[in-house]
């Protein structure tokens, strides 16, 4: 995950939180944390990176909607990160302490 943007690594957290979404629900989850509107010109191209590296997939539910699911893959990226940034957090709070 170390080459996504923030913006892709919350995409794929959204993604790995819901039940296979829709295009416009992970648009509606990532207006509600960022607080703004998200253009379908940048939710769409990033979403496409994300397939295109095999952290996520996308199917269709009809001729107009999408649903994405993350893969095998995009859940050990995310466990990866977890665990990096765990270690982070650990040294942070002894050294605060």
């Amino acid at each position: 995950m170390y080459d996504l943007t923030g913006f892709q690594r919350d995409l794929i957290y959204v993604i790995a939180g819901l039940d296979d979404p829709h295009g416009l629900a992970i648009k509606d989850e990532l207006e509600e944390y960022y607080e703004k509107e998200i253009h379908h010109g940048r939710l769409y191209p990033n979403l496409d990176t994300l397939v295109d590296k095999g952290l996520v997939e996308k199917g269709e539910i009809d001729r107009r909607t999408n649903y994405y699911a993350i893969t095998a893959r995009g859940r050990r990226e995310i466990e990866a990160r977890a665990e990096w940034k765990a270690n982070y957090d650990s040294e942070s709070e002894l050294t605060s302490a």
